[in-house]
Protein backbone atom coordinates (compact mmCIF):
# COMPACT_ATOMS: atom_id res chain seq x y z
CA UNK A 1 0.00 0.00 0.00
CA UNK A 2 1.54 3.30 -1.07
CA UNK A 3 -1.14 5.81 -0.07
CA UNK A 4 -0.01 7.67 3.03
CA UNK A 5 -2.42 10.03 4.78
CA UNK A 6 -0.77 12.13 7.44
CA UNK A 7 -0.55 15.62 8.91
CA UNK A 8 1.98 16.36 6.14
CA UNK A 9 -0.63 15.79 3.42
CA UNK A 10 -1.61 12.90 1.16
CA UNK A 11 1.08 11.14 -0.86
CA UNK A 12 1.42 7.93 -2.79
CA UNK A 13 2.39 6.27 -6.03
CA UNK A 14 0.28 6.87 -9.12
CA UNK A 15 -2.03 4.12 -10.40
CA UNK A 16 -3.62 1.11 -8.75
CA UNK A 17 -6.88 0.67 -6.88
CA UNK A 18 -8.81 3.20 -4.77
CA UNK A 19 -7.64 3.16 -1.17
CA UNK A 20 -4.19 1.86 -2.07
CA UNK A 21 -2.53 4.61 -4.13
CA UNK A 22 -2.76 8.26 -5.11
CA UNK A 23 -5.46 7.92 -7.76
CA UNK A 24 -8.30 10.20 -8.99
CA UNK A 25 -10.80 8.76 -6.50
CA UNK A 26 -8.62 9.32 -3.45
CA UNK A 27 -7.40 12.69 -4.74
CA UNK A 28 -11.02 13.86 -5.02
CA UNK A 29 -11.82 12.59 -1.52
CA UNK A 30 -8.88 14.34 0.11
CA UNK A 31 -9.43 17.62 -1.76
CA UNK A 32 -13.15 17.58 -0.91
CA UNK A 33 -12.34 17.04 2.77
CA UNK A 34 -9.83 19.90 2.71
CA UNK A 35 -12.26 22.23 0.92
CA UNK A 36 -15.05 21.49 3.38
CA UNK A 37 -12.79 22.70 6.20
CA UNK A 38 -11.63 25.80 4.30
CA UNK A 39 -15.29 26.73 3.86
CA UNK A 40 -15.34 27.69 7.53
CA UNK A 41 -12.46 30.13 7.01
CA UNK A 42 -14.13 32.25 4.32
CA UNK A 43 -14.45 35.84 5.59
CA UNK A 44 -14.32 39.38 4.25
CA UNK A 45 -10.52 39.15 4.42
CA UNK A 46 -10.13 35.68 2.89
CA UNK A 47 -12.00 35.08 -0.31
CA UNK A 48 -13.71 31.90 -1.41
CA UNK A 49 -10.83 30.89 -3.64
CA UNK A 50 -8.01 28.36 -3.45
CA UNK A 51 -4.64 28.57 -5.22
CA UNK A 52 -3.24 25.49 -6.97
CA UNK A 53 0.40 25.09 -8.06
CA UNK A 54 2.38 22.02 -9.10
CA UNK A 55 5.89 20.79 -9.77
CA UNK A 56 6.76 19.22 -13.14
CA UNK A 57 6.13 15.56 -12.26
CA UNK A 58 4.83 13.34 -15.05
CA UNK A 59 1.56 12.84 -13.18
CA UNK A 60 1.18 16.51 -12.28
CA UNK A 61 -1.19 17.54 -15.05
CA UNK A 62 -3.57 14.66 -14.33
CA UNK A 63 -3.58 15.38 -10.60
CA UNK A 64 -4.01 19.11 -11.23
CA UNK A 65 -7.16 18.59 -13.32
CA UNK A 66 -8.71 16.36 -10.64
CA UNK A 67 -7.81 18.87 -7.91
CA UNK A 68 -9.17 21.91 -9.77
CA UNK A 69 -12.38 20.18 -10.82
CA UNK A 70 -13.02 18.93 -7.30
CA UNK A 71 -12.50 22.39 -5.80
CA UNK A 72 -14.93 23.89 -8.31
CA UNK A 73 -17.38 21.11 -7.44
CA UNK A 74 -17.07 22.15 -3.79
CA UNK A 75 -18.01 25.71 -4.74
CA UNK A 76 -14.55 27.31 -4.64
CA UNK A 77 -13.00 29.54 -7.26
CA UNK A 78 -9.66 28.10 -8.38
CA UNK A 79 -6.55 30.13 -9.20
CA UNK A 80 -4.25 27.79 -11.11
CA UNK A 81 -0.72 29.25 -11.15
CA UNK A 82 0.62 26.39 -13.26
CA UNK A 83 4.14 25.01 -12.91
CA UNK A 84 5.31 26.70 -9.73
CA UNK A 85 7.56 26.07 -6.75
CA UNK A 86 6.22 25.40 -3.28
CA UNK A 87 7.29 28.84 -1.97
CA UNK A 88 5.77 30.55 -5.03
CA UNK A 89 2.45 28.84 -4.32
CA UNK A 90 2.62 29.84 -0.67
CA UNK A 91 3.14 33.47 -1.64
CA UNK A 92 0.32 33.34 -4.19
CA UNK A 93 -2.16 32.36 -1.45
CA UNK A 94 -1.53 35.56 0.50
CA UNK A 95 -1.29 37.75 -2.60
CA UNK A 96 -4.64 36.43 -3.83
CA UNK A 97 -6.18 36.78 -0.36
CA UNK A 98 -7.29 33.19 -0.89
CA UNK A 99 -8.61 30.97 1.86
CA UNK A 100 -6.02 28.31 1.14
CA UNK A 101 -3.79 26.57 -1.37
CA UNK A 102 -2.83 23.13 -2.64
CA UNK A 103 0.68 22.27 -3.78
CA UNK A 104 0.90 19.21 -6.01
CA UNK A 105 4.36 17.82 -5.32
CA UNK A 106 6.01 14.80 -3.75
CA UNK A 107 9.08 16.91 -2.98
CA UNK A 108 12.23 14.73 -3.22
CA UNK A 109 10.38 11.42 -3.75
CA UNK A 110 10.98 9.50 -7.02
CA UNK A 111 9.04 10.10 -10.24
CA UNK A 112 6.27 7.53 -9.58
CA UNK A 113 5.17 9.46 -6.49
CA UNK A 114 3.01 12.53 -6.15
CA UNK A 115 1.35 14.28 -3.26
CA UNK A 116 -1.05 16.98 -2.11
CA UNK A 117 0.21 19.53 0.40
CA UNK A 118 -2.48 21.70 1.95
CA UNK A 119 -2.02 25.36 2.93
CA UNK A 120 -4.03 27.65 5.19
CA UNK A 121 -5.07 31.24 4.48
CA UNK A 122 -1.59 32.47 5.47
CA UNK A 123 0.07 30.29 2.84
CA UNK A 124 1.45 28.02 5.57
CA UNK A 125 1.04 24.29 6.08
CA UNK A 126 -1.97 23.20 8.10
CA UNK A 127 -1.55 22.83 11.84
CA UNK A 128 -1.51 19.17 12.96
CA UNK A 129 -5.05 19.31 14.35
CA UNK A 130 -6.44 20.72 11.07
CA UNK A 131 -4.51 18.20 8.99
CA UNK A 132 -5.80 15.35 11.14
CA UNK A 133 -9.35 16.55 10.56
CA UNK A 134 -8.78 16.48 6.79
CA UNK A 135 -7.71 12.83 7.09
CA UNK A 136 -10.80 12.00 9.16
CA UNK A 137 -13.21 13.69 6.75
CA UNK A 138 -11.56 12.06 3.74
CA UNK A 139 -11.90 8.62 5.32
CA UNK A 140 -15.57 9.21 6.18
CA UNK A 141 -16.45 11.05 2.94
CA UNK A 142 -18.24 13.53 5.19
CA UNK A 143 -18.61 16.48 2.79
CA UNK A 144 -21.19 17.95 0.44
CA UNK A 145 -20.75 19.24 -3.11
CA UNK A 146 -22.15 22.50 -4.50
CA UNK A 147 -25.26 22.63 -6.66
CA UNK A 148 -25.16 23.88 -10.26
CA UNK A 149 -25.76 27.50 -9.30
CA UNK A 150 -22.90 27.69 -6.79
CA UNK A 151 -20.09 25.91 -8.63
CA UNK A 152 -16.71 27.64 -8.50
CA UNK A 153 -14.98 29.28 -11.47
CA UNK A 154 -11.53 28.62 -12.94
CA UNK A 155 -8.80 31.26 -13.32
CA UNK A 156 -5.31 30.74 -14.72
CA UNK A 157 -2.66 33.19 -13.52
CA UNK A 158 0.94 32.64 -14.58
CA UNK A 159 2.39 35.86 -13.15
CA UNK A 160 3.51 34.52 -9.78
CA UNK A 161 7.04 33.45 -10.70
CA UNK A 162 7.89 37.06 -11.46
CA UNK A 163 6.08 38.34 -8.39
CA UNK A 164 8.09 35.89 -6.28
CA UNK A 165 11.34 37.09 -7.86
CA UNK A 166 10.42 40.73 -7.25
CA UNK A 167 9.78 39.96 -3.58
CA UNK A 168 13.21 38.33 -3.27
CA UNK A 169 14.99 41.20 -5.03
CA UNK A 170 13.27 43.74 -2.78
CA UNK A 171 14.50 42.14 0.47
CA UNK A 172 16.62 44.59 2.46
CA UNK A 173 19.53 42.15 2.80
CA UNK A 174 19.62 41.25 -0.90
CA UNK A 175 22.05 43.56 -2.74
CA UNK A 176 21.55 43.20 -6.49
CA UNK A 177 24.26 45.78 -7.28
CA UNK A 178 26.84 43.90 -5.20
CA UNK A 179 25.95 40.63 -6.92
CA UNK A 180 26.23 42.24 -10.35
CA UNK A 181 29.64 43.71 -9.52
CA UNK A 182 30.91 40.29 -8.41
CA UNK A 183 30.48 38.87 -11.94
CA UNK A 184 29.49 35.43 -10.67
CA UNK A 185 29.53 32.36 -12.88
CA UNK A 186 26.94 29.98 -11.46
CA UNK A 187 25.97 26.38 -12.24
CA UNK A 188 22.54 24.98 -11.41
CA UNK A 189 20.94 21.53 -11.35
CA UNK A 190 17.14 21.66 -11.12
CA UNK A 191 16.45 17.94 -11.72
CA UNK A 192 14.11 18.67 -14.67
CA UNK A 193 11.43 20.30 -12.55
CA UNK A 194 10.12 23.79 -11.87
CA UNK A 195 13.45 25.11 -10.62
CA UNK A 196 14.53 25.06 -14.25
CA UNK A 197 11.90 27.70 -14.98
CA UNK A 198 12.27 30.11 -12.09
CA UNK A 199 15.92 29.82 -11.02
CA UNK A 200 17.50 31.05 -14.29
CA UNK A 201 15.08 34.02 -14.25
CA UNK A 202 16.03 34.87 -10.67
CA UNK A 203 19.77 34.62 -11.32
CA UNK A 204 19.50 36.74 -14.45
CA UNK A 205 17.61 39.47 -12.63
CA UNK A 206 20.07 39.36 -9.73
CA UNK A 207 22.81 40.25 -12.21
CA UNK A 208 24.68 36.93 -12.32
CA UNK A 209 27.07 37.10 -15.28
CA UNK A 210 26.77 33.50 -16.48
CA UNK A 211 24.43 30.62 -15.61
CA UNK A 212 25.17 27.07 -16.74
CA UNK A 213 22.10 24.87 -16.43
CA UNK A 214 22.02 21.12 -15.90
CA UNK A 215 18.71 19.24 -16.07
CA UNK A 216 16.72 22.46 -16.45
CA UNK A 217 13.98 21.21 -18.80
CA UNK A 218 10.79 21.05 -16.71
CA UNK A 219 9.72 17.66 -18.09
CA UNK A 220 9.32 15.91 -14.74
CA UNK A 221 11.45 13.05 -16.02
CA UNK A 222 14.06 13.32 -13.27
CA UNK A 223 17.62 12.88 -14.52
CA UNK A 224 18.77 11.42 -11.19
CA UNK A 225 17.43 10.71 -7.73
CA UNK A 226 15.77 14.06 -6.94
CA UNK A 227 16.98 14.34 -3.35
CA UNK A 228 19.85 16.89 -3.43
CA UNK A 229 22.45 14.74 -1.70
CA UNK A 230 26.13 14.28 -2.58
CA UNK A 231 25.70 10.81 -4.05
CA UNK A 232 23.06 12.08 -6.50
CA UNK A 233 24.99 15.11 -7.77
CA UNK A 234 27.89 13.64 -9.76
CA UNK A 235 27.20 15.69 -12.88
CA UNK A 236 27.29 19.15 -11.30
CA UNK A 237 30.20 18.22 -9.05
CA UNK A 238 32.22 17.16 -12.10
CA UNK A 239 31.31 20.42 -13.83
CA UNK A 240 32.43 22.47 -10.82
CA UNK A 241 35.77 20.64 -10.69
CA UNK A 242 36.70 22.26 -14.01
CA UNK A 243 37.12 25.53 -12.12
CA UNK A 244 34.97 27.76 -14.31
CA UNK A 245 32.15 28.46 -11.85
CA UNK A 246 32.03 30.23 -8.50
CA UNK A 247 29.21 28.20 -6.95
CA UNK A 248 26.67 25.53 -7.83
CA UNK A 249 23.05 25.59 -6.68
CA UNK A 250 20.95 22.43 -6.53
CA UNK A 251 17.23 22.36 -5.70
CA UNK A 252 14.70 19.59 -5.23
CA UNK A 253 11.65 19.27 -7.54
CA UNK A 254 9.54 21.86 -5.66
CA UNK A 255 12.40 24.28 -4.87
CA UNK A 256 12.10 24.55 -1.10
CA UNK A 257 15.45 22.84 -0.39
CA UNK A 258 18.81 24.26 -1.39
CA UNK A 259 22.14 22.43 -1.60
CA UNK A 260 25.42 24.07 -2.65
CA UNK A 261 28.48 22.84 -4.50
CA UNK A 262 31.74 24.75 -3.95
CA UNK A 263 33.97 26.11 -6.70
CA UNK A 264 36.23 23.05 -6.48
CA UNK A 265 33.44 20.49 -6.78
CA UNK A 266 33.26 19.68 -3.07
CA UNK A 267 29.93 19.81 -1.28
CA UNK A 268 29.15 22.84 0.88
CA UNK A 269 27.06 20.56 3.09
CA UNK A 270 23.27 20.72 3.08
CA UNK A 271 23.24 21.28 6.84
CA UNK A 272 25.44 24.36 6.28
CA UNK A 273 23.00 26.11 3.93
CA UNK A 274 20.90 27.49 6.79
CA UNK A 275 23.94 28.13 9.00
CA UNK A 276 25.62 30.26 6.32
CA UNK A 277 22.47 32.27 5.63
CA UNK A 278 21.98 32.80 9.37
CA UNK A 279 25.59 33.96 9.73
CA UNK A 280 24.89 36.69 7.19
CA UNK A 281 21.43 37.66 8.47
CA UNK A 282 22.49 37.87 12.13
CA UNK A 283 25.34 40.25 11.31
CA UNK A 284 22.77 42.78 10.10
CA UNK A 285 19.59 41.92 12.05
CA UNK A 286 20.47 40.24 15.37
CA UNK A 287 17.66 38.10 16.74
CA UNK A 288 16.46 34.66 17.69
CA UNK A 289 16.84 31.55 15.53
CA UNK A 290 15.06 28.19 15.31
CA UNK A 291 15.72 24.84 13.65
CA UNK A 292 14.40 21.34 14.20
CA UNK A 293 15.94 18.91 16.65
CA UNK A 294 17.64 16.85 13.93
CA UNK A 295 19.47 19.83 12.44
CA UNK A 296 23.10 20.73 13.05
CA UNK A 297 24.27 22.42 16.23
CA UNK A 298 26.07 24.86 13.95
CA UNK A 299 23.05 27.17 13.92
CA UNK A 300 23.08 27.39 17.71
CA UNK A 301 26.81 28.16 17.71
CA UNK A 302 26.49 30.92 15.10
CA UNK A 303 23.47 32.38 16.91
CA UNK A 304 25.31 32.54 20.22
CA UNK A 305 28.35 34.07 18.50
CA UNK A 306 26.20 37.13 17.85
CA UNK A 307 24.78 37.17 21.38
CA UNK A 308 21.37 35.86 20.33
CA UNK A 309 19.16 32.96 21.41
CA UNK A 310 18.57 29.65 19.64
CA UNK A 311 15.48 27.47 20.22
CA UNK A 312 14.88 23.93 18.92
CA UNK A 313 11.58 22.78 17.44
CA UNK A 314 10.00 19.43 16.67
CA UNK A 315 10.75 18.05 13.21
CA UNK A 316 8.45 19.35 10.46
CA UNK A 317 8.20 22.72 8.77
CA UNK A 318 4.92 23.61 10.47
CA UNK A 319 6.55 23.04 13.89
CA UNK A 320 9.57 25.16 13.01
CA UNK A 321 7.37 28.01 11.76
CA UNK A 322 5.21 27.87 14.89
CA UNK A 323 8.29 28.06 17.14
CA UNK A 324 9.75 30.90 15.04
CA UNK A 325 6.59 32.92 15.57
CA UNK A 326 6.58 32.19 19.30
CA UNK A 327 10.18 33.38 19.69
CA UNK A 328 10.14 36.17 17.09
CA UNK A 329 12.97 34.49 15.19
CA UNK A 330 14.64 36.45 12.38
CA UNK A 331 15.92 33.32 10.61
CA UNK A 332 15.31 29.60 10.92
CA UNK A 333 14.60 26.43 9.03
CA UNK A 334 15.66 22.85 8.68
CA UNK A 335 19.04 21.22 8.18
CA UNK A 336 18.01 19.67 4.87
CA UNK A 337 18.71 22.98 3.12
CA UNK A 338 15.39 24.56 4.08
CA UNK A 339 15.80 28.30 4.75
CA UNK A 340 12.87 30.13 6.38
CA UNK A 341 13.32 33.91 6.37
CA UNK A 342 10.25 35.68 7.85
CA UNK A 343 11.18 38.99 6.18
CA UNK A 344 10.13 37.20 2.96
CA UNK A 345 7.50 34.74 4.20
CA UNK A 346 7.11 31.87 6.67
CA UNK A 347 8.08 28.94 4.47
CA UNK A 348 11.20 27.20 3.19
CA UNK A 349 12.40 29.02 0.09
CA UNK A 350 15.46 28.13 -2.00
CA UNK A 351 15.21 31.39 -3.98
CA UNK A 352 15.59 33.43 -0.81
CA UNK A 353 18.57 31.28 0.18
CA UNK A 354 20.22 31.78 -3.22
CA UNK A 355 19.85 35.58 -3.12
CA UNK A 356 21.11 35.95 0.46
CA UNK A 357 24.09 33.65 -0.11
CA UNK A 358 25.14 35.41 -3.32
CA UNK A 359 24.93 38.74 -1.51
CA UNK A 360 27.05 37.39 1.35
CA UNK A 361 29.71 36.05 -1.03
CA UNK A 362 29.68 39.28 -3.07
CA UNK A 363 30.12 41.51 -0.03
CA UNK A 364 32.87 39.46 1.60
CA UNK A 365 34.73 38.33 -1.51
CA UNK A 366 34.97 34.83 -0.05
CA UNK A 367 34.93 31.70 -2.15
CA UNK A 368 32.15 29.23 -1.36
CA UNK A 369 34.66 26.80 0.15
CA UNK A 370 36.09 29.56 2.35
CA UNK A 371 32.63 30.44 3.63
CA UNK A 372 31.96 26.78 4.39
CA UNK A 373 35.26 26.42 6.25
CA UNK A 374 34.50 29.50 8.36
CA UNK A 375 31.38 27.83 9.80
CA UNK A 376 31.27 25.51 12.84
CA UNK A 377 32.43 22.06 11.73
CA UNK A 378 30.08 19.19 12.50
CA UNK A 379 29.15 15.87 10.93
CA UNK A 380 25.81 14.06 11.16
CA UNK A 381 25.43 10.28 10.99
CA UNK A 382 22.03 8.81 10.15
CA UNK A 383 21.07 5.29 11.23
CA UNK A 384 17.91 3.35 11.99
CA UNK A 385 16.85 0.63 14.41
CA UNK A 386 14.49 -2.00 13.01
CA UNK A 387 12.24 -3.43 15.71
CA UNK A 388 9.46 -5.97 16.00
CA UNK A 389 5.95 -4.59 15.29
CA UNK A 390 5.03 -5.56 18.86
CA UNK A 391 7.82 -3.48 20.45
CA UNK A 392 6.59 -0.69 22.71
CA UNK A 393 8.75 2.03 21.19
CA UNK A 394 7.46 4.70 23.56
CA UNK A 395 8.58 2.59 26.53
CA UNK A 396 12.00 2.11 24.93
CA UNK A 397 12.45 5.84 24.43
CA UNK A 398 11.36 6.49 28.01
CA UNK A 399 14.05 4.11 29.29
CA UNK A 400 16.70 5.88 27.22
CA UNK A 401 15.52 9.21 28.59
CA UNK A 402 15.84 7.92 32.17
CA UNK A 403 19.31 6.49 31.56
CA UNK A 404 20.57 9.86 30.36
CA UNK A 405 18.65 12.08 32.77
CA UNK A 406 21.89 13.76 33.92
CA UNK A 407 22.46 15.11 30.40
CA UNK A 408 20.40 17.78 28.62
CA UNK A 409 17.35 15.86 27.35
CA UNK A 410 14.65 17.24 25.04
CA UNK A 411 11.48 15.19 24.51
CA UNK A 412 9.23 17.40 22.37
CA UNK A 413 9.82 15.03 19.45
CA UNK A 414 11.18 11.65 20.42
CA UNK A 415 14.24 11.92 22.66
CA UNK A 416 17.28 14.09 22.01
CA UNK A 417 20.31 13.88 24.28
CA UNK A 418 22.73 16.81 24.16
CA UNK A 419 26.25 16.16 25.41
CA UNK A 420 28.94 18.84 25.73
CA UNK A 421 30.32 18.34 22.22
CA UNK A 422 27.81 16.05 20.46
CA UNK A 423 24.19 14.91 20.43
CA UNK A 424 21.92 12.03 19.43
CA UNK A 425 18.25 12.24 18.45
CA UNK A 426 15.88 9.26 18.47
CA UNK A 427 12.54 9.50 16.60
CA UNK A 428 9.85 6.91 16.10
CA UNK A 429 8.64 6.48 12.53
CA UNK A 430 4.93 7.16 12.01
CA UNK A 431 4.60 4.40 9.41
CA UNK A 432 7.08 1.65 10.35
CA UNK A 433 8.32 -0.12 13.54
CA UNK A 434 11.65 1.68 13.43
CA UNK A 435 13.53 4.33 15.38
CA UNK A 436 15.53 6.84 13.35
CA UNK A 437 18.86 7.64 14.98
CA UNK A 438 20.56 10.93 14.10
CA UNK A 439 23.85 11.78 15.83
CA UNK A 440 26.26 14.68 15.42
CA UNK A 441 29.85 15.30 16.50
CA UNK A 442 32.99 17.08 15.29
CA UNK A 443 34.02 14.06 13.18
CA UNK A 444 31.93 11.53 11.26
CA UNK A 445 33.62 8.70 13.16
CA UNK A 446 32.55 10.17 16.51
CA UNK A 447 29.04 10.83 15.26
CA UNK A 448 28.59 7.30 13.95
CA UNK A 449 30.10 5.77 17.10
CA UNK A 450 27.62 7.71 19.27
CA UNK A 451 24.69 6.54 17.18
CA UNK A 452 25.88 2.91 17.27
CA UNK A 453 26.37 3.14 21.05
CA UNK A 454 22.73 4.13 21.56
CA UNK A 455 21.56 1.54 19.02
CA UNK A 456 23.39 -1.25 20.87
CA UNK A 457 21.81 -0.09 24.10
CA UNK A 458 18.31 -0.24 22.61
CA UNK A 459 18.88 -3.67 21.06
CA UNK A 460 19.92 -4.95 24.51
CA UNK A 461 16.75 -3.47 26.04
CA UNK A 462 14.45 -5.06 23.50
CA UNK A 463 16.16 -8.46 23.69
CA UNK A 464 15.89 -8.43 27.50
CA UNK A 465 12.22 -7.43 27.23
Amino acid sequence: MTLIKSISGFRGTIGGKPGDTLNPVDIAKSVSAYASLRDKKVTRNYRRKIVVGRDARLSGEMVMHVVCGTLMGMGFDVVNIGLASTPTTELAVTMEKAVGGIIITASHNPRQWNALKFLDEKGEFLKPEEASEVVRLANNCNFEFADVDTLGCYIKNLTYDQRHIELVKDLELVDVDAIRRAHFNVAIDTVNSVGGIILPKLLGQLGVTQVTGINTDATGDFAHNPEPLKENLTEIRNLMRKGRHDIGFVVDPDVDRLALVCEDGTMFGEENTLVAVADYVLQHTPGNTVSNLSSTRGLRDVTEKYGCNYTPAAVGEVNVVTKMKETGAVIGGEGNGGVIYPAAHSGRDALVGVALLLTYLAKTGMRASELRDSLPKYYIAKNRIDLSPTTDIYAVLQKVKELYKDEQVTDIDGVKIDFADKWVHLRKSNTEPIIRVYSEAHTMEEADALGKQIMDLIYQMTQQG
